[in-house]
């Protein structure tokens, strides 16, 4: 009987257990956090002009380059949350704590999304030991990956690398905040990658790169480096029994990390394409009743109904094993590809069908099953209130099992400014009418004058908050 335990890093010593037996082994995972924890081109930097290359994967004689390049560019995290508010003007806090990597001169900070995703305040320790208030650009909690954004300039910064291109025995390092600690830096080499131990909720896209160095809780959010001090990872979780390092770390791979933080950096939110299908690993059983030669590839237990792959005249039962050209052997893997494209974007899928091997150009959609990008609301109305809005997606419908619209951001001094609503404020009504999205509550608002009543609620706060305004 093995006891495991896998630990998102951040100091609120978030655990997560997995049992297993021998003899019939079943994986469960238990998550306590305070903060509740998914097509870059290879050549894009995003946030710098520096010059990318492939990795060098001979050993290296030190890390010192590296190590340098890595330190300056790690930060300390804290992010303060609101555990309750008895009213608009009292409030309790908690504290969780972790490591971001600074990305750009102007100060752009990946971490990850359970360090800071709820947090209501954020602060920044350079290595300097300046302390910097930071803003939350957007987080992702399909990948657990969130980006921030603190006002200084010229500072120092990771180059984003190639994960596709790390291999399995090549050095890297990881840089972070272990236990509070400033500025750690370990050693390893990469044991695996595309690995899946199931720790994001709702269909979270995991393909993590496994790691044997030494990465312990305020790791979370920190630098996997590779020997050339290029970034190939974000730290994210460890497996333990003991709460601390016992030779099994996990980063998300910079590649998908691309995507994420380009799409927040640019709308605030992830434009994620969806294929409409649900997946599992061939195995022995499908492989032998496919009579494939080898078992892997990627078996599609149902299509939704006109998602993208049924249009693309995909069916169940069908066997992927290509992306784009790019073999695909696993689940993760797929699932890792997949979230670099956006909806509209056109993929090819090779996959097998009985006999046949077929290929599909596929048009990938969003999660309201269209191919239009998810978008902050900022049409004239909203700007008359003071806001900025945008549909709930699917994980936080599911989440929450409502409707409705998110407010984003509130304007200091303007009509729902007044109100003392705050961003996060979740609109389910309006004057009695239940909010399903954000175009029919700006066709409301739009319609209507005098007296408005929203009615809602805050993740983190009980009960429901009702704020009223007059609309001219």
């Amino acid at each position: 009987m093995i006891w495991l335990a896998a630990l998102c890093l951040s100091s609120s010593f978030a655990s997560v257990f997995i049992y297993a037996t021998w003899i019939n082994p079943v994986k469960k995972i238990y998550i306590e956090e305070s903060i509740k924890a998914r097509q870059a081109a290879e050549h894009d930097l995003l946030f710098t002009d520096k010059l990318n290359s492939l990795f060098n994967s001979s050993t290296p004689t030190d890390f010192t380059a590296a190590a340098a390049q890595g330190v300056q560019s790690v930060v300390y995290i804290r992010s303060y949350e609101s555990l309750g508010k008895d009213n608009v003007f009292s409030k309790t806090y908690s504290t969780n704590s972790g490591s971001g990597v600074i990305v750009s001169s102007d100060g752009y900070i990946i971490t990850n999304n359970h360090v800071v995703g709820d947090g209501d305040e954020i602060e920044v320790v350079l290595n300097d030991n300046r302390e910097l208030k930071a803003k939350f650009i957007g987080g992702d909690p399909y990948t657990d990956l969130a980006l921030l954004k603190i006002d200084a300039h010229m500072l120092p910064y990771v180059v984003l690398g190639n994960s596709d291109s790390l291999r399995v025995g090549e050095w890297v390092i990881a840089v972070g905040n272990p236990f509070k600690l400033q500025s750690t830096v370990t050693a390893g080499i990469v044991s695996a990658k595309g690995r899946n131990i199931n720790i994001l909720e709702n269909s979270g896209i995991e393909s993590f790169i496994q790691t044997d160095a030494a990465v312990n809780p305020g790791n979370s959010g920190g630098a996997l480096l590779n020997s050339m001090g290029l970034l190939v990872g974000i730290n994210t979780a460890i497996i333990s029994s003991s709460g601390g390092y016992e030779g099994f770390s996990f980063a998300i791979p910079v590649n998908l990390a691309k995507k994420v933080i380009t799409d927040l950096k640019e709308y605030g939110v992830v434009q994620r394409g969806w294929m409409g299908v649900e997946l599992q690993n061939v195995d022995n059983a499908i492989a032998s009743d496919q009579k494939l030669t080898d078992v892997k590839g990627v078996y599609i237990t149902s299509v939704v109904k006109d998602g993208a792959a049924a249009d693309g005249g995909m069916l169940n039962g069908d066997i992927i094993l290509k992306l784009n050209g790019k073999e695909m052997n696993t689940v993760p893997e797929f699932m890792e590809n997949l979230a670099q494209f956006r909806p509209g974007d056109k993929v090819s899928v090779e996959y097998i069908r009985g006999s046949s091997r077929k290929l599909a150009v596929i048009t990938l959609k969003n999660q309201l099953n269209s191919t239009d990008f998810v978008a902050i609301r900022r049409d004239p109305i909203l700007r008359k209130l003071g806001i900025e809005i945008r549909d709930l997606d699917s994980y936080e419908k599911t989440k929450f099992k409502v409707r409705g619209v998110i407010v984003i951001s509130v304007e200091n001094g303007s009509l729902l400014g007044l109100t003392n609503v705050e961003p996060g404020y979740i609109i389910t009504k309006v004057n009695d009418k239940i909010v399903t999205d954000a175009q029919q509550l700006i066709n409301y608002l739009e319609s209507h004058q005098g007296k408005i009543i929203f009615e809602g609620f805050y993740e983190n706060y009980p009960g429901t908050y009702p704020y009223s305004f007059e609309l001219k």
